[in-house]
């Protein structure tokens, strides 16, 4: 009884756990390791199909019944390839688990890695000069970082896991889904832009 407790047990945090490790690996740069973890055809299609969605949506609320709209969306749509390439890499799955989702500008990439210094090894002293500190009465703020989205994960059917994002209350929300591959694997398969 105990054992079947235990393998329903796992099956359930599989997903949880599978999540953990992915975010893990991307937010590293472990090429090899989010390999295991994202199904790269059916997460490429579900950007292209998404992008090319947002791109039409977009290209819509601007044509104002102009007939060139509809040659520039099919040109738009068209040209979505490079932000596909760009987003289906450890650094776009790194920015999706972050809260930096496509948002169909064309020119849009995701943010390079960028190394903090926590696990490089001791090298020659900074000799950067400190900031100074402001002067007494200045009483400006240095800008503060962006907050880290809000997010819920849950299952939406036995086989697929949604995590959603969502910055603010006025913002946008969009979904990274999690395909069951075998009992206990799970890959990254899809998203979901704009999800409601």
């Amino acid at each position: 009884m105990v054992v079947v407790v235990a393998v329903l047990g796992y099956g359930y945090a599989s997903p949880y756990l599978a999540l953990d490790r992915l975010k893990r690996a991307a937010d590293a740069r472990d090429a090899q390791t989010v390999s295991e973890y994202v199904d790269y055809p059916a997460f490429r299609e579900s950007l292209k199909e998404q992008i090319g969605g947002l791109l039409t949506r977009r290209l819509e609320a601007r044509a104002n019944g102009n007939p060139l709209a509809a040659i520039g969306a099919m040109i738009g749509i068209a040209l979505i390839g490079p932000l596909v390439d760009a987003y289906a890499t450890p650094d776009g799955v790194a920015a999706l688990l972050n809260g930096m989702p496509p948002r169909g500008d064309l020119t849009q990439r995701p943010p390079a890695h960028q190394n903090t210094g926590a696990n490089t090894p001791a090298g020659p002293a900074d000799t950067t000069p400190a900031p100074a500190a402001p002067a007494p009465g200045n009483t400006t703020t240095p800008p503060q970082p962006p907050q880290p989205p809000q997010t819920t994960a849950g299952y939406r059917s036995i086989n697929a896991f949604a995590v959603t994002y969502q910055h603010g209350v006025g913002d946008a929300r969009y979904s990274a889904i999690l395909r069951r591959e075998g009992l206990f694997t799970w890959k990254l398969a899809a998203v979901e832009l704009n999800a409601n």
